[in-house]
């Protein structure tokens, strides 16, 4: 049985957490560049410019690789994508370390890697989650969340202390060593796609959706194509889009942009993992009111103090600036891709959700390849952080008008309600 007789533990929730485990090393490593950077550039000889290239090209390939993932999901399980995922990452890393010249890094660090980050991450696990999960779906996916939320707390600075003790080649293979340990187990003896008929609703919650169940309604039957002409998907993807340009600028420049402002390494890491580390408390609390509040006003919320945030990070001076901006950022941190994915579920139901949080997200990596490449080259060439950071922050602004405008809970249910 699922839930278990003696305290009632539910099974999914064992998923919940495994999940959140596997993010926490995916995002970490995918959002952990920053401590990479300066070190490959100078050991690399790359400027900042190649290596942004570099790195945008691997967002890119991340965000182009998660539909595939999605539907690999959907035809072939979650098991299969995140062993194969998992294989992929060991490889790369492989490659990573003995790759030599630009061309060759691009291949192995740019487009192998981000594969197998891609195979290995939250597009890979929603699925099943919101298939285990019907009355705390919304808290379920929140969770999700705080592994990405952990992995910028905890990766950043280790990832950082690990580079300066060993170097950088030794840091990600041992990173790679850490994840397939921990991923395999999980494939093999925690997924499943098969979830119980009833969830996690409870019996008068059962009973009461037997008795209110209606006819299906009329119209032809949701699927992909019948969704990309909606609004309410690209409503999801703009904001996602804004969401992906401002975490991977951050993740990627966030570091380089406060020791450039005259903050050492140590206080930049500590700063930039404060905000994973708030938003995993914060996670919590978001979490329980997305399945009480309309989950578009949160998300409008969301976008909009976090926009607020990028103003203020650019402009920080001195240290106690730079970790109040942090506790403030780091709230309103989490939520966007948990809230997103919900949303696409309520709209659209389970069966699509994945391949369309994968297109979503691809949005979502759009953005962090325009961010990544745009943080080096601007600064290469007008020698300041304002452009990148400041045009971050403008776009979340719209993002949370946009945001406001998707339908309410339930609205657009119907499969006939989703055709415009």
């Amino acid at each position: 049985m699922d839930k278990q007789e003696s305290g009632g533990w539910y099974f999914g929730w064992n998923i919940v957490g495994a999940a959140a485990v596997l993010t926490l090393l995916t995002v970490g490593l995918r959002m952990g560049i920053g401590p990479f950077f300066l070190p490959m550039a100078d050991g690399l000889g790359f400027s900042r410019s190649l290596l942004s290239g570099i790195v945008a090209v691997g967002m890119l390939c991340y965000g182009l690789a998660m539909p595939l993932a999605g539907y690999l999901v959907s035809t072939r399980g979650t098991r299969f994508v995140l062993l194969t995922g998992t294989a992929i990452v060991v490889a790369s890393s492989l490659w990573t370390v003995f790759a030599r010249g630009p061309i060759e890094f691009l291949l192995s660090f740019g487009v192998a890697l981000s594969v197998g980050l891609a195979f290995t991450s939250p597009v890979a696990l929603t699925p099943v989650i919101s298939r285990w999960f019907t009355r705390q779906r919304g808290m379920a996916l929140f969770f999700l969340s705080t592994g990405s939320m952990a992995g910028i707390a905890l990766m950043t600075p280790t990832l950082t202390f690990a580079i300066a003790a060993v170097g950088w080649k030794e840091t990600l293979l041992a990173f790679s060593v850490l994840f397939a340990l921990l991923t395999v187990p999980v494939a093999l003896f925690v997924m499943r796609d098969t979830a119980p008929e009833h969830t996690d609703l409870l019996p008068h919650q059962i009973i009461e959706g037997k008795s209110a169940a209606k006819p299906a309604a009329k119209g032809p039957a949701p699927n992909v194509r019948n969704a990309l002409r909606t609004l309410p998907f690209w409503q999801v993807a703009l904001g996602l889009f804004a969401c992906g340009y401002s975490m991977n600028l951050l993740g990627t420049h966030g570091m380089p942009m406060l020791m450039d402002h005259g903050f050492d390494a140590t206080t930049s890491s500590l700063g930039i993992g404060l905000i994973g580390l708030v938003a995993i408390f914060s996670t919590l609390v978001l979490g329980r009111m997305s399945d009480q509040v309309e989950r578009r006003n949160i998300l409008a919320a969301i976008y909009l103090v976090r926009g607020l945030g990028f103003f203020a990070l650019v402009m920080v001076g001195a240290h106690w600036e730079l970790y109040a901006a942090a506790t403030i950022g780091g709230i309103v941190w989490a939520g966007s891709i948990a809230l997103s994915s919900a949303i696409l579920a309520d709209v659209y139901g389970i069966r699509l959700v994945g391949v369309l949080y994968g297109l979503t997200y691809l949005g979502h990596q759009v953005g962090g390849m325009i961010s990544s490449w745009l943080g080096g080259w601007a600064f290469d060439t007008f020698h300041t952080h304002w452009v990148a950071f400041g045009s971050a922050g403008v776009l979340l602004l719209l993002a949370a008008a946009i945001s406001l405008r998707l339908p309410g809970r339930g609205l657009v249910r119907a499969p006939a309600a989703v055709s415009r």
